[in-house]
């Protein structure tokens, strides 16, 4: 179940809708990142550039010592602070700040300079980021004025980390919620495809079951029962008319055939030849078999599955069947030979599969030639039985293969030798409602029928 979740087109939809959700949030949270980190940035600089201004303007006016108070002033009112100033000499000889040697990191071309803190005045020695700014008074004096960045990065690394959290959260979130919408969506589909397969299977009046809740599925559904019920009544008229016309047919057919018979008698009686009439009654005895064979067909195709089902013995069933034609093989000196490898048991009604077994194996006797071969094999798989027919005749072409299923479909074209075309359609009408499956196969020479089927396990009574 969770293999064809994954594979299903409702969860790779759900998973594409994620993954561009989950990229529209990523570039959300980046822009709100960049915006705040830059802005922070900005303002640092902003403060520094605007400190370096009025030391510069205070300078002009009080000249180095009065520089020195302000630098002095600022930092006792807040000694452990982040701001940071050095005042030195042409050769970098400190006079006053908080610095104790002009930083070795090299300033870009605007004057800034990006360095580590070696001690940063606080309780404890951390190394922290600085940011600070180079300017030349006159008298070539130099003035570094800058700021400790640490609760700068520190505030940072925490927006970085919410953001990678929230990207995170959005992602789990998304693919429970992708998760639980396919498993809706699949749920909805299956219950479409099991009706589907129970109406593929025969079962025609079946119907979707709605939901109610007027979205597309409940529409979909509802057209598709509107067509299903079309569909079947178009069918039922189909077969109310091939019924009606079999039944028809047969009657005066019947009729026909009797008073054949009646005039056979009548030349016999006579000394007439009887030839004419006798090909008559066999003409008549041919539609008389199809018509039948079609009401038969048609009979199956209506039945409901568990309709006189029972538990039957599959191997007994062909040595039955076996039994019935082996006179007929051996009149052809064919070899007909039966290898059951185990006792396997279905449910199903034994003579529709009586019927369908021996249509298979009609045929196979009908196309092998003369001292050809055919082996019939029952076998027990992991939880299904497999029946293989097996000759040694023409065989059927691949192409055609499916088609000999169809009623009236035969592969003489000409149509000149006996049959109607309706034994496959029959054993196909059996196999349908018994859950079976029919595979044809070449035999090198010949052809093999594969049916496989559901089993049973039987229980003994005496353990």
């Amino acid at each position: 179940m969770q293999q064809r979740l994954l594979r299903s087109f409702s969860f790779r939809l759900a998973f594409t809708y994620m993954a561009l959700f989950g990229a529209s949030v990523l570039l959300l949270l980046w822009f709100i990142y960049w915006s705040t980190a830059a802005y922070m940035s900005r303002q640092t600089d902003t403060t520094i550039a605007a400190e370096i201004t009025g030391l510069s303007e205070r300078y002009d006016i009080d000249g180095l010592a009065g520089l020195i108070e302000v630098i002095n002033e600022r930092l006792s009112r807040k000694p452990t602070g982040s701001s940071i100033y050095l005042l030195t000499t042409a050769i970098n000889t400190p006079i006053a700040g908080n610095l104790n040697r002009w930083p070795t990191a090299l300033a870009d071309k605007d004057g800034w300079l990006n360095f580590q803190l070696e001690n940063s005045g606080r309780s404890k020695k951390e190394i922290h980021l600085a940011r600070a700014r180079s300017f030349t008074l006159s008298g070539n004096f130099h003035l570094l004025v800058g700021r400790d960045i640490y609760e700068l990065e520190e505030t940072q690394q925490r927006i970085i980390r919410t953001l990678i959290l929230g990207f995170a959260i959005t992602l789990v979130l998304g693919g429970v919620g992708g998760f639980v919408l396919s498993r809706r969506v699949m749920k909805r589909l299956e219950a479409i495809n099991t009706t589907s397969r129970e109406i593929i299977n025969g079962d025609l009046s079946r119907r979707i079951t709605l939901q109610h809740s007027g979205d597309e599925f409940d529409s979909l559904a509802g057209n598709l029962n509107t067509m299903l019920d079309r569909i079947e009544e178009l069918m039922e008229g189909v077969r109310r008319v091939s019924d009606s016309i079999a039944h028809d047919l047969r009657t005066p057919l019947a009729r026909l055939r009797n008073r054949l018979e009646l005039l056979r008698a009548e030349q016999e009686k006579t000394g007439q030849d009887p030839d004419l009439a006798e090909q008559a009654m066999t003409d008549a005895d041919g539609l008389l078999k199809t018509f039948n064979a079609l009401l038969r067909i048609a009979r199956i195709e209506t039945r409901q599955h568990s309709e006189a089902f029972s538990e039957t013995d599959m191997g007994a069933l062909l040595h039955d069947v076996v039994e019935l034609y082996e006179p007929l093989a051996e009149e052809k000196r064919q070899s007909l030979s039966l290898h059951v490898d185990a006792d396997v048991h279905m449910q199903g009604d034994r003579d529709l599969l009586f019927q369908a077994m021996a249509n298979l194996l009609d045929n196979a006797i009908k196309y092998t030639p003369p001292q050809g071969k055919i082996e019939i094999t029952l076998e027990e798989q992991a939880d299904s039985g497999r029946i293989t027919i097996a000759d040694s005749g023409p065989g059927i072409p691949e192409a055609e293969r499916q088609q000999v299923f169809q009623r009236f479909y035969r592969l003489e074209k000409s149509r000149t030798s006996p049959g109607s075309g309706l034994g496959l359609s029959l054993v196909a009408a059996v196999a349908r409602i018994h859950g079976m499956t029919l595979r044809l196969e070449d035999n090198h020479p010949g052809l093999r029928v594969l049916c496989e089927f559901p089993t049973i396990r039987t229980t003994n009574i005496n353990s």
